[in-house]
């Protein structure tokens, strides 16, 4: 019953920039962290930025000083801001979140259905 809800993809030009929103809900106990990937066609799917409970964050090498991860608590939701977007970055986005319900005693990673970004150039 965990949900994960994306938004903010779209179309851009080269330079531009994107939020990205991921709001989970569902009986949860604990989020361990949040992130962001992507698969573009073709490709293996990648980790683009992650955020742990504690604040910690890490991204790809393609992106770092362009995209920056955060995170709402009180709201159960993550973000992805993307300035300076490259027709690299097209893909489809997809947000993860490791978390523990009240189903059992593990974490578990669930997944949004993903959203599309596409640069132009």
């Amino acid at each position: 019953q965990v949900q994960l809800v994306e938004s903010g993809g779209g179309l851009v030009q080269a330079g531009g920039s994107l939020r990205l929103s991921c709001a989970v809900s569902g009986s949860i106990v604990s989020i361990n962290a949040m992130g962001w990937y992507r698969q573009a066609p073709g490709k293996q799917r990648e980790l683009v930025a992650g955020i742990t409970s504690g604040g910690s964050t890490n991204f790809a090498d393609s992106v770092k000083g362009r995209f920056t991860i955060s995170r709402d608590n009180a709201k159960n939701t993550v973000y992805l801001q993307m300035a300076s977007l490259k027709p690299e970055d097209t893909a489809v986005y997809y947000c993860n979140a490791r978390l523990r319900t009240d189903y059992g005693p593990y974490d578990y990673d669930y997944w949004g259905q993903g959203t599309q970004v596409t640069v132009s150039s």
